[in-house]
Formats: C-alpha cells, sequence, structure tokens
C-alpha cells in the first residue's frame, strides 16, 4: 500500500491463498488489481481451444523453467490445470522452485464459465456472448452477489 499514490481509496486486497475458488479471483480482476497473473497448465491446444482471459500459456512439462525466467517469485500466481490434481502439482512445483504466493484455483476453467468469468480462445470465440456480458449495470450487480457469496 506504501507504494500506492491513492492511499487508502483502493482497499488492500487479503494475502492469496494457498486454495482460492473463482469468485475471489473475479473479484480481484473486476477492481482491476495489476498484481497478480494467471497460469494456465494445460498443454498448448487445449488451451488454445479456451482459456481464462489473460491467463498465461505455461504447460507443465515446461513451467518451472518458464516461470522462473518470466515470473518473480514473490507474485501473486493463479494456476489451473486439466483437473484439480493437475493444478495441484503445477502448484508444489512453483512452490518448490521458490516462489512464495501461488494459489491453487479450484474448478478450474469449468468453474470459472460456471461463474460468467471472461474467456477467449478458438472454441470460447464461437461461443455467443451471456445476456449481462454487455450490461454494465448486470455486471456490477453479479459482482456485488459475488462479494455477498464471499462473506
Amino acid at each position: 500500500m506504501a507504494n500506492n499514490p491513492l492511499g487508502g481509496i483502493i482497499p488492500q486486497q487479503p494475502p492469496i491463498q494457498s486454495q482460492s475458488d473463482v469468485h475471489a479471483l473475479k473479484s480481484r480482476l473486476e477492481w482491476g488489481e495489476p498484481a497478480f497473473t494467471i497460469l494456465d497448465v494445460r498443454d498448448r491446444p487445449t488451451y488454445n481451444d479456451g482459456h481464462i482471459m489473460g491467463a498465461m500459456a505455461m504447460p507443465i512439462d515446461d513451467l518451472v523453467d518458464r516461470a522462473a525466467s518470466s515470473l518473480e517469485k514473490s507474485r501473486d500466481i493463479y494456476i489451473y490445470g486439466t483437473n484439480d490434481e493437475q493444478t495441484a502439482q503445477a502448484v508444489n512445483l512453483l512452490r518448490s522452485a521458490g516462489f512464495e504466493h501461488v494459489s491453487e484455483l479450484k474448478g478450474g476453467l469449468a468453474a470459472w464459465k460456471a461463474i460468467g468469468g471472461p474467456t477467449e480462445g478458438i472454441v470460447e470465440s464461437r461461443t455467443p456472448a451471456g445476456a449481462d456480458d454487455y450490461n454494465v449495470v448486470s455486471r456490477m450487480q453479479n459482482h456485488l452477489e459475488n462479494q455477498k457469496k464471499e462473506v
């Protein structure tokens, strides 16, 4: 917060948890908080078909090498894979490599899509937008409802 020129205007996010649900991640995205990274550890063709908007592709086979060369070890990192087991394996690999703030995104892409989180990719681009995707009022109402679920 010391580096935040807006002082107490922007609320500080709680520390990243070892496991996170998609509502916590979506809340951070909706606030526009820039200090985190989302990693998709599935294989590249699966990533290309569809992924969380803004997620970086880092297949689990070369995850540690790529993360070490491109990410700070103190950065907040959310990881999801094909299933919760692959996600947990990827998180353990990064923690063993010295990354401090790594969280398993429980439910992965399916859970993200279930709450209307933005996606992109070949298959995802063919999926029509949801009813509230372009309606700011509906998006704000959904955000408030999600906040209530977290409490």
